[in-house]
């Protein structure tokens, strides 16, 4: 029986580690893989996909595993691991019926990439590793019966991204131009010279590149917005470069492709629009996605799939309950339960995310959602501003853990997709551009005066909350509209624009023109940036902070809170902060996580005066 609305949702259950999550087939269709917590770290687990006999073959202890995957034989699962945050990514392979794992790029300060690995290789991989240079991956052909690697494909300094073709040789590479565009390269064969066969510009980049290689390794199957506003799925015949387009919106990117296994065809694609919407592309799948719609609401997303092709694993996102994952069998059309996430929440009730659409003072329409408490008042409601993090990344429907602990609690949570958010079209993303703190941050200080005059938002209680990116909206807007808000929590967010820029990622450095384009380029537009920079206008702060920060972030470097937190402590600002010393860009340990939003829940409670979950040491 579901918890009424009045009872709280426990942080452990909105914020801990799921129960099990992320189940994966195994090529042969026998055996079935997911994460599940072994003392509290998540790890991978084993069995019989018919069975009871599951067991963990991994043994990470920190940081839990969030990324993995079954090896072409079978017999081994790979995965990949950092430090503590530091995003220098080892990956190791687990013999999952010895349990003996290997470290397979055993190098100090060096991030390995799964560049490529394909059923007809069981025995092969292709990854890039930032080995020679830290700034650039080179790709490597990897051994998995000898560990042995062997370079295939040098960078030469400028390539952002590579193509790996159906017989696993590297044909194409993506490189950066200095004024923010792209350029494919191509050969035919490894041998072979490379040849340009496309230039995007910068107004193009960012929602253009390639898929994949045909089957024939003729053709490149790409998203392309060249002469259209959104990207759009096009194969491209590098012979006589004629171009076909085989899906299409004119205002939402094609967002993920299903390719197949032995054909290398694109039979599916899907575009976000409120929700995820599939368009089917090869016939034969459309009783399989029919049947699919029946077995369970919610969006669909096709996890893995047996190399016959003939059982997927699918999971179906909804907004007020866990992620279900079923089995499903194409030869019978029937599928069957497997798990869900998080059942525990299935013991309360949850609230509904709903679209949402209003124009931006320039006319601009914007889309986000909103989730408010369920089963109460709905009106004149503290409201907490989440912003999204990237900028170039968006939010979308489905289950959410913030939104619904947020809503839970009493809070009205508004999410938007501002300007130069990604999913809407290249005229969208591009409208952001330079706007960081303008106009960006017009468009979320426009869906507050929305919400109030909509009757949603008490406009004496209205909170900016986020990460990354959405961190710094939450200090602009300490600082750049502190009347409008009565409290913000930064996470992980930059306060500096110029050090933000200053000290990327040195593996970023191929994402540095696209950096001067959208933000702006230290070196040449120093007061600018300045005058972005929440930074330089900490005197402004009237309203309460809470700052949370990981020390190993390599993307926003500890000092960016530093900096903020010694000019606030200078001008005797009320504030919190909280420095987690193994941690990076986000939590990604539990215990972290719910530390985090149990000072995040009591900072809000106190005010906008909502609910909060008393612990021990609160009580």
């Amino acid at each position: 029986m579901k918890a009424t609305t009045k009872q709280l949702i426990p942080r452990e259950v909105l914020f801990g580690n799921p129960v099990k999550a992320s189940p994966q087939i195994s090529p042969d269709g026998k055996h079935l893989a997911y994460l599940a917590p072994v003392d509290n770290a998540l790890n991978v687990w084993v069995g019989s996909l018919d069975g009871d006999d599951y067991q963990p073959v991994t043994e990470d202890k920190e940081r839990g595993i969030r990324f993995y995957f079954w090896a072409a034989d079978n017999k081994h699962i790979g995965y990949i691991q950092d430090i503590g945050g530091d995003e220098n990514w080892h990956l190791y392979l687990t013999n999952i019926e010895t349990r003996e794992t290997r470290d397979l790029t055993p190098f100090e300060n060096v991030q390995a990439r799964v560049a490529s690995r394909d059923k007809h290789f069981p025995t092969e991989l292709l990854i890039e590793l930032n080995k020679e240079d830290p700034r650039v991956h080179d790709v490597y052909h990897l051994d998995l019966l000898s560990d042995e690697l062997q370079l295939v494909a040098k960078n030469p300094g400028n390539v952002a991204s590579w193509v790996i073709d159906t017989q696993l040789k590297v044909r194409g590479a993506v490189t950066a131009l200095p004024d923010g565009g792209n350029e494919l390269l191509v050969r035919e064969r490894e041998e072979s010279e490379w040849s340009r066969l496309i230039t995007w510009t910068a107004e193009d980049a960012q929602t253009s590149g390639p898929v994949s290689f045909t089957h024939d390794g003729n053709g490149l199957y790409m998203i392309d917005s060249r002469n259209a506003n959104a990207s759009r799925l096009v194969r491209l015949a590098l012979d006589t470069e004629e171009m076909s387009v085989l899906a299409e919106d004119p205002h939402y990117d094609v967002e993920n492709v299903m390719i197949h296994h032995d054909t290398y065809e694109i039979q599916a694609v899907t575009f976000n629009r409120d929700r995820v919407e599939w368009t089917i592309l090869d016939a034969s799948l459309q009783e399989d996605f029919m049947r699919l719609r029946e077995l369970h609401a919610g969006d669909i997303f096709i996890l893995s799939r047996a190399d016959d092709d003939q059982t997927w694993l699918v999971s179906y996102v909804v907004d007020d309950g866990p992620v279900a994952y079923y089995v499903y069998d194409r030869a019978s059309k029937n599928g069957h339960f497997l798990f869900t996430n998080q059942p525990e929440l299935s013991n309360y009730l949850l609230a509904p995310m709903q679209p949402v659409t209003f124009q931006a003072r320039d006319g601009l329409t914007l889309h986000g959602y909103l989730t408010l408490p369920e089963g109460e008042s709905q009106t004149t409601l503290p409201l907490v501003l989440n912003v999204h993090g990237g900028p170039w990344a968006r939010d979308s429907w489905g289950y959410r853990a913030e939104a619904q602990w947020l809503a839970n609690r009493g809070y009205a949570c508004l999410q938007i997709n501002y300007r130069g958010s990604t999913g809407y079209g290249k005229d969208f993303l591009n409208a952001g551009n330079k706007e960081w703190g303008a106009k960006m941050h017009d468009d979320l200080v426009d869906a507050v005066h929305w919400a109030i005059e909509q009757g949603i938002a008490d406009p004496k209680k209205v909170a900016i909350y986020g990460g990354s990116y959405g961190g710094y909206a939450a200090l602009v807007g300490a600082t750049f509209t502190p009347d409008l808000f009565c409290c913000a929590v930064d996470i992980v967010g930059p306060s500096n624009l110029l050090t933000l820029i200053k000290t990327i990622p040195p593996y970023w450095s191929t994402f540095l023109a696209t950096f001067h384009t959208r933000v702006g380029n230290p070196d040449t537009e120093e007061e600018f940036l300045k005058s972005r920079s929440p930074l330089f206008k900490a005197d402004q702060i009237k309203i309460p902070l809470l700052i949370a920060q990981g020390a190993n972030d390599p993307r926003v470097k500890q000092n960016e809170s530093e900096q903020i937190v010694a000019a606030m402590k200078e001008k005797d600002i009320n504030y919190e902060y909280m420095l987690f010393p193994d941690e990076g860009h986000g939590f990604a340990k539990p215990e972290n996580r719910i530390k985090f939003y149990a000072a995040a829940e009591k900072f809000l409670a106190r005010w906008l005066g909502g609910r909060y979950e008393e612990t021990e040491e609160s009580a």
